[in-house]
């Protein structure tokens, strides 16, 4: 048992600094998870879960900040006794969220790893029921488990770790994400990713039928695709039974980007011009919530593209706010680029920023910034005359 327990707490702490830095690593991400449950719960149980959706940010950096110190203070075995009964906590909360998720199919994805590793809902909460037998084993041997550091060392670790975890999560919030797992990321062709290779598998409805051998009375259960390419049906010894058995679509393959749509008041659809050329899009997730001084720094940018002449640049804004509250916010900014729709969902999936910057060329994300590190017309010249991106800010 003694050896049981500390792989369980070797295992389990590790899963936790690895799942709360993941989340630290894209803050706004988790606010947003969190609010989707916040608004299920709402609907679902009680109105007054209505309350927590406009402070999901601090909630979502609390819960990161205890993910990781958690797992930091399992692997020192710092104040066990405080650690474990706080871990199990934490983790009944964690499942009966993606129990939840999964019985209901609501929020069908938990974040419990943010964009880096996507689980189904049943998937996660698996794992947690998993991660419940390793806290129990835990619990069992914790009494074996002494301490790394002497106690004031290892208050040190704890504050220690979580202040730099805090300086993680605000400096994310104030840029952009360390690692960007989305696929709207720099150095992905957008284009691209919202086509499917010619091989890819398509969706398919299959028919599945119940089949008895007349003479052996042998049975089996075939597709509708089998019975043709086997040639089941030359055999008139074998006979389908009743109806069939389950019809169902059995989905394909989908591609990276499936949601990503570019509308004009006037043009309608036009998310494949947005491929053609150069593009500084600025993005807007919410006017209403946009200082202006933030956006006035873009505009200058933007009015220096388009003044240059060896390089065609073209200024576009994106934003799922109406063109009405667009207009007002870009006569105050003196923002001159044209206004287009794109879904709030997309927007706060390709920006964690608002306002923010994105830079397209021919449909390939040269650059991604915050307005926050807003680039200067050169910056963004040199990105568009180079073979490679850079990374995010």
């Amino acid at each position: 048992m003694k050896i049981l327990s500390q792989i369980a707490r070797f295992l389990v702490g590790i899963l936790m600094i690895f799942s709360g830095l993941i989340k630290l690593n894209d803050p706004m991400g988790t606010q947003i998870k969190m609010e989707e449950y916040f608004e299920v719960f709402a609907t679902d149980i009680a109105p007054f879960f209505e309350i927590f959706v406009p402070i999901a940010l601090p909630i979502a950096i609390i819960m990161c900040l205890f993910e990781v110190v958690l797992g930091v203070a399992l692997l020192i075995q710092w104040r066990m006794q405080f650690t474990k009964w706080a871990l199990l906590g934490l983790m009944v909360f964690f499942t009966f969220l993606t129990f939840y998720s999964a019985y209901f199919n609501k929020v069908t994805d938990c974040g419990c790893f943010g964009d880096a590793i996507k689980l189904t809902p049943w998937g996660s909460f698996t794992k947690d029921i998993v991660l419940l037998v390793f806290i129990a084993l835990i619990f069992a041997g914790y009494k074996h488990m002494k301490p790394v550091f002497k106690p004031a060392n290892g208050n040190m670790v704890v504050v220690g770790v979580t202040a730099l975890s805090a300086v993680a999560a605000f400096w994310a919030l104030a840029h952009l994400p360390f690692i960007d797992f989305r696929p709207y990321k720099v150095g992905n062709n957008i284009k691209a990713l919202m086509t499917l290779p010619p091989n890819a598998k398509k969706d398919e409805f299959v028919i599945t039928y119940q089949m008895v051998n007349t003479k052996t009375k042998a049975a089996k259960t075939v597709t509708d695709k089998e019975y043709m390419d086997q040639k089941i049906w030359e055999d008139t010894t074998w006979q389908i039974q009743g109806e069939p058995v389950t019809k169902q679509t059995v989905v394909g393959d989908k591609p990276a980007i499936t949601d990503f749509n570019v509308q004009s008041d006037e043009l309608g659809d036009i998310t494949d011009s947005v491929f053609k050329g150069n593009k500084f899009i600025v993005i807007v997730l919410n006017a209403s919530k946009v200082y202006p001084p933030y956006l006035k720094k873009i505009a200058e940018t933007a009015d220096a593209l388009s003044a240059i002449s060896t390089i065609k640049v073209e200024p576009i804004i994106l934003t799922a706010s109406t063109t009405a509250e667009m207009d007002v916010l870009r006569h105050e900014a003196q923002l001159g680029a044209p206004i287009y729709q794109t879904d709030a969902t997309v927007l706060k999936t390709i920006m964690r920023s608002n306002p923010g910057t994105w830079l397209l060329q021919d449909g390939v994300v040269k650059g991604k910034w915050h307005y926050n590190d807003t680039p200067e017309a050169g910056e963004v010249l040199e990105l568009l005359k180079s073979n490679t991106a850079t990374p995010a800010k």
